[in-house]
């Protein structure tokens, strides 16, 4: 349990309520994490949550927002950041998985909201940030087929699914091992096999 001062300021505490959700699913299953467990690891009552939140779904849609918001800003980062659009994607890649390492609920939390029966407003969240993860794929696979570095036949929409499915499959693995830390070790030998299906037949 972490102890946070008793005044917060509301977006503080908002914040602060969304961190201890992440980091619960880190410990549990998402499916499991009550308004009591959250406050119990706040140090709070359930009353100081919902001067803040309206429900449980309304925290779970805080927490993909800010979700969303942080890896789609690593990801942005991490792409600005490089010389060419191949070391942009692989930039990219290893941001997700250093962020996935960050914060190992966030997958659990993930994977949880789209097993979730129903089209939730949490699930709808979830979609539009995979959309939004795709595009900006595509933009750096077709910037790659332009600058010669990809294989100009390259179908950009099968390898953006390709390279979302590749970090999905290290996360799972790392879950089925109890390990999340070894996507750290595994992710750059994966990418590598992933930048030769993708680079231009020399």
């Amino acid at each position: 349990m972490s102890e946070l001062p008793k005044y917060l300021p509301a977006d503080e505490r908002r914040t602060a309520t969304v961190e201890a959700v992440v980091d619960l699913a880190a410990q549990q299953n998402p499916s499991d994490i009550t308004t009591t467990a959250i406050a119990q690891h706040m140090g709070v009552t359930q009353g100081a949550l919902f001067r803040h939140f309206a429900s449980k779904d309304a925290i779970l849609q805080a927490v993909m927002s800010w979700v969303a918001q942080r890896l789609m800003a690593r990801v942005d980062a991490a792409a600005n950041g490089a010389a060419s659009p191949l070391a942009a994607l692989e930039a990219v890649f290893m941001a997700h998985i250093h962020f996935v390492c960050e914060r190992p609920g966030v997958p659990r939390l993930i994977f949880g909201e789209l097993q979730r029966p129903g089209q939730t407003l949490p699930k709808q969240m979830v979609q539009t940030l995979i959309a939004a993860y795709g595009e900006r794929l595509r933009g750096l696979l077709e910037a790659g087929k332009a600058a010669d570095e990809l294989d100009p036949q390259l179908d950009a929409q099968a390898a953006a699914v390709l390279f979302i499915g590749t970090v999905q499959g290290l996360v799972m693995q790392s879950l089925l091992a109890g390990d999340v830390q070894r996507m750290r070790k595994d992710a750059p030998g994966v990418f590598a096999i992933y930048r030769r299906g993708i680079g231009r037949v020399q």
